[in-house]
């Protein structure tokens, strides 16, 4: 009797124990985040709620909103089985909120046994004003003449702060920035490539609330008529040049195969590191007038060039040359075409040993070929300073320097910028 007694009281005691540890063990809330984290909204703009509870699971969530002692529920679910992490996005749109302050309240409550089974609840409370009024644009510059390949300027204002503006050619975006006289300024582009019909440039704004306006502008576009070139591969050039890129494509011997190769898709990948290095311009104008040009050289190709690649008279590979060609003496010294930062130094695929300046408001230029590098990544350089010496590395034929000017990560016709009364009447005089 005395050993079924004892027995009795350890399954208690274990049973106890157990229930203890269960009822103990998750006694933490669910992790919870909403963003984004803004002062006001618009009833559009997209919300992102996420919880994370490791050791339960979430078991419900449910977003509501408060306003005048309404309070509306805009999101509610419940999970079984309670997943660790969950993301749900929604927007104000149904909630029926007037423009005004409102709370905004996220519950999250995960699948522990703890607080007797009804698990432990986060609750989170922000103060928002709900905005649903779409910036207004008004275009202050009057002349917009641009050729394609080219750049332009533009002068307009906004009735309110904005998390950004800019300009819209197609699905490339141009942004604008402020200036001290409080509007906003933008230079954008015409590619090169694109179709005159198809060059239909919009000023956009977002505010703060996420609303957003787009309007469009007089402009004037002209098309451009490129040249076009058949350039005759040899195998001496091959012999002299293939060797550079033989370590990034080690799997291809044959040095016509690594030649087209490197011309296509090392180029593609080249262009696209370019587009990678717009994103960090600064958003200051570093640049000051007109822009310099190599002294005492001559052009051996010009911007937009069609090239036509032969090898034995056969066609092997097409592309377009995005920079002016400029040939002086053997290892000149290479000027900074304006005042930057030097953002990059080394050797660059196609460009071989190259230095990138950017000058802010999303304008870079480029040094190509170069034999030597005397400037640093990080250097802030002036109009005119050294940074290295002309030469013949990536694939150029003979020692010149490429110059390119990029704009927003795509290339432009740098011969407008060489020319004072273009920048004048188009960027400068605009901008004041």
């Amino acid at each position: 009797m005395g050993k079924l007694i004892s027995l009795l009281l350890l399954i208690v005691l274990v049973g106890l124990g157990v229930g203890a540890y269960l009822f103990t063990r998750d006694m933490a809330a669910p992790e919870v985040s909403l963003t984004p984290e803004r002062a006001a909204t618009g009833a559009k703009r997209e919300f992102t709620l996420q919880a994370r509870d490791q050791a339960s699971g979430i078991k419900t969530v449910k977003v509501s909103v408060l306003q005048a002692q309404k309070e509306t529920t805009v999101l509610q679910k419940t999970f079984d089985p309670a997943p660790a992490e969950v993301r749900e996005a929604f927007t104000l749109e149904q909630a029926g909120l007037r423009e005004g302050q409102f709370d905004i309240i996220v519950v999250v409550t995960d699948k522990s046994v703890f607080n007797f089974g009804a698990g432990n609840t986060t609750r989170v409370t922000r103060t928002m004003a709900l905005d649903n009024r779409a910036p207004v644009i008004s275009v202050l510059s009057q002349a917009h003449h641009i050729k394609q390949g080219g750049a332009c300027g533009v002068v307009y204002q906004v009735n309110k702060d904005v998390e950004r503006s800019g300009v819209f050619v197609g699905d490339r975006f141009y942004p604008g920035y402020k200036l001290p006289s409080g509007n906003y300024a933008c230079i954008f582009g015409f590619p090169w490539n694109m179709d005159i019909k198809a060059f239909q440039p919009r000023l956009y704004a977002e505010d703060q609330a996420g609303n957003e306006r787009a309007i469009s502008f007089r402009f004037n576009a002209k098309p451009t008529k490129f040249k076009h070139d058949s350039i005759n591969i040899g195998d001496d050039f091959l012999q002299s040049k293939m060797p550079q890129f033989e370590a990034i494509y080690p799997d291809i011997k044959d040095p016509i195969q690594l030649y087209v190769k490197v011309n296509r898709d090392l180029r593609k990948e080249n262009v696209a590191k370019l587009g990678e290095f717009a994103r960090n311009s600064a958003p200051q104008m570093l640049w000051e007038g007109v822009f310099l040009r190599l002294p005492n050289a001559a052009p051996r190709a010009g911007f937009g060039d069609g090239r036509t690649y032969l090898y034995k008279n056969q066609k092997i590979d097409e592309e377009t040359h995005l920079g002016v060609d400029l040939a002086s003496l053997e290892n000149a010294q290479v000027p900074a075409a304006n005042s930057g930062r030097v953002i990059y130094t080394g050797f660059f695929g196609i460009y071989g040993n190259a230095v990138i300046i950017d000058h802010g408001w999303g304008l870079q230029s480029i040094y190509s070929h170069l034999s030597q590098i005397t400037a640093k990544e990080g250097d802030t350089v002036r109009k005119g300073d050294i940074i290295g010496n002309t030469g013949a590395t990536g694939l150029a034929a003979g020692d010149h320097l490429h110059f390119g000017l990029i704009l927003g990560g795509i290339e432009i016709q740098p011969i407008e910028w060489w020319d004072p009364h273009w920048i004048k009447d188009n960027i400068t005089d605009k901008f004041q």
